[in-house]
Parts: C-alpha cells; structure tokens; sequence
C-alpha cells in the first residue's frame, strides 16, 4: 500500500475514536449564528477554529476586516516540504434567528442546522484531520490555514489576503463540503455579480413625462437572461428587480442584481462586456443607467498539479473504501482565486453535504471520517507529488 493509503487508515481510526468531539465542536459552532452580515458572531465562529488549532500546534492571528468579522490565519511549520495553503470560511448564508427554528440536530447518520455543511463540519473535520496528522508526525513543511469572514459576498474583502497566502502556497487545499456521492471539485467556472441602476424625475402618473426607471429596465431582463448558452454552461440571470415607491407615483429609481456564470474566463469577459452594453443601452433622454460590479471569482481550470493532488485523494479513499469523483462545478468559491494563480488546487474536500443552502441542509456523519482522514492525507501526500 502506498504512503497515502497507509496515511489515511492510520488518521481514519484516530477520526473514529475522535467523531463524539468533532461532532460536538460542529454543534457549537452551528449554535453560533454567523450569517456574513453578523460581524459579532462571525468573528466569533473564527475565534472558536483560531482556539482549537492553536491546541493543534498552530500559531493564530486574528485580523479585523473592514465591515466584516474577522480573519483568521494560523500557521504551523513542520520541516522541510512544502507550503500548503488551507480555505475555508466562518460566515453563513443565514439571517440572525434562524438556529432558533432550525436548531442543529442529528437524525440517524445525519447531522442537520444552518451552516452545517457550508461549512461548520468542515472546519471542525478539518481542526481533527490537522490534529491528527500533527500528532503523528505527518505533516512536513508549511501549512497557512485562512478562515475569511465574507466568502459569502464574494471575499471582497478577504481576496487580498487569499490571493496574499496563495503566490507564498505550493497547493491549495479548499474546504468547501463534498457533493453528494464523494465528489471532489477539480475546476470551477467564472462566477459575477453586477447591478444595474436607473435613474430618472419622480412625478404623479397623471403628469405628463417619458418613460420612468421601471419601464427603462423591464425589457432587459429578457435580454440580458438570453445571452446564456443552451446547455447552460453560461448564463445570466435577474435575481431580483427593485423600483418604485407607490402605485401613483412614477418610478424615479429602479435596479436590477445580476448573476453570470461561464465555463472559462474569455466567455466570462464576453458576458460582462455584453451585459455592460445592453444596460447602456437602455438609458434614454430622461433616464440615466449605470452599472456596475463585474467577474467577482474568475474561473478555476483544472491543472496538472491539480490532477497530482487528485490522486493522492484516489488513492487514499480507495485504501477506505470511500466512494470519490472528480466534478467540475459551475458556482465560486475562494479556491477560484488561489487556482487562477496557477496554484495546484483541490476543493470540496469536506464531508458529504445533501441540499446545502437549504433549510434541508445536511452531512453524512461517517464522511466526517473517511473525508477528514482523506483530506488529512492529501495534505501529508502533497509533500510527495509537488
């Protein structure tokens, strides 16, 4: 058997007999309502990871972020080997209030609450599997561990400090949770956001005057959704339309929030730019539209050193006997930024997760295990295959 499998039976039997705490540390960290818009409790949530690696072995700083909670950077050193940087994050996509209805609780094999998958038990898995290897002497090299407060906005404030950690990264391991089946993200498409606004001359409908910011922006909703692809690889799409104030009064303001998703960072440009001119387009003599946003995570391709970090984690499952496969996925996450540095990159290497973003948000528990002892094991094997 090779140096991964061995690795990861060896951590997969320290995880079993360590799963009562990782679940407990989970529930705690789910308790903590987090949702990005909470600076107190996702700086809370950082400081309860910071805490529990620092028993690890590492050594953690805690930054404030302007107008969000903190970050979080714990470095360990180890040897000779190389440097490996660790993604995740503290922050939900969860208002304040909803572990009150939805508190966390484990059905059978299943552990559910808001955030349980992206991505309490994550870091919790990944606290044990760092713990572990630690502990046995397996890590060689430089590990950087960054737990950003606002990936779900898009690490617009974070993206310095990935972007930091991941020129000084080897590798980059991210811990976004695995797909259903063991599937592990080896590319990701370009993700965007952008906001079109009008602006026009509030009056009474009664009154005399051209066209108002509602009916400026209406008919680009159809446009801009028709410039996805037919099988969908690329698409942009209206998430919400605001305008107006009340029914007799002629719209003076009105926007539209838009998501773009595209396999590769040229179509990515091609649908921004396209977006861009369409919106312009719309403004007329009383109406003026502006824009603004654009590609916020490019486009994660899948890499050679990509495929080597891939099957360290093949390797390792198969001594488990843990289902995997690798999947390219068409949302963002951090791993997006440190890959298209040309970084060797790995992500959803947390457990399994069923339904995230869902109040039927779920993890496997026996993943917590074979996915920690096979992340734990591509972090220990990367000192081999780099």
């Amino acid at each position: 058997m090779d140096d991964a499998g061995a690795t990861a039976r060896v951590l997969a039997a320290d995880l079993e007999a360590g799963l009562p705490a990782t679940l407990a540390l989970t529930e705690r960290l789910v308790a903590v309502e987090s949702g990005s818009h909470d600076t107190a409790g996702v700086s809370a949530v950082g400081r309860m990871v910071g805490e529990e690696l620092a028993r690890a072995g590492f050594t953690v700083e805690r930054e404030a972020t302007a107008g969000r909670g903190d970050l979080v950077r714990a470095g360990w050193r180890g040897g000779d080997g190389p440097a490996l940087l660790v993604l995740g994050h503290s922050d939900t996509v969860w208002p304040a209030g909803t572990a009150a209805g939805w508190p966390f609780a484990r059905h059978g094999d299943s552990i559910t609450g808001p955030g349980v998958g992206d991505m309490k038990a994550c870091l919790a898995m990944a606290c044990a599997a760092l713990r572990a290897l630690i502990g046995r002497g397996l890590l060689a090299g430089r590990m950087t561990v960054l737990l950003v407060p606002d990936e779900e906005l898009g690490s617009t404030a974070s993206r310095p400090a990935i972007e930091r950690e991941a020129r000084a990264a080897d590798a980059c391991l991210c811990l976004e949770a695995a797909t259903p089946g063991g599937g592990v993200i080896v590319s990701r498409g370009a993700v965007g956001a952008m906001v079109v606004r009008a602006a026009g001359p509030s009056r009474h409908v009664t009154d005399p005057g051209g066209r108002s910011a509602v009916a400026a922006l209406a008919p680009l909703v159809e446009q801009l959704e028709s410039l996805g692809s037919a099988d969908r690889s690329a698409a942009v799409t209206v998430g919400t339309f605001h305008g107006g104030t009340a029914r007799q009064v002629v719209p003076a303001a009105a926007e539209l929030h838009v998501d773009l998703r595209a396999p590769d960072a040229e179509s990515a440009a091609g649908l921004e730019r396209r977006v861009r001119e369409l919106a312009l387009e719309a403004a007329t003599d009383e109406v003026q539209v502006e824009v603004e946003g654009g590609i916020t995570r490019p486009a994660f391709s899948h890499s050679p050193g990509t495929e080597l970090l891939y099957g360290v984690a093949e390797r390792a499952c198969a001594a488990l006997g843990e289902p995997l496969f690798a999947r390219s996925e068409r949302g963002g996450s951090d791993a997006s930024f440190a890959a298209a540095l040309g970084v060797p990159t790995l992500d959803g290497l947390g457990p399994v997760c069923h339904d995230s973003c869902s109040t039927r948000e779920r993890v496997d528990v026996p993943s917590v295990v074979g996915r920690g002892a096979m992340f734990g094991a591509v972090a220990s094997g990367a000192r081999v295959v780099l």
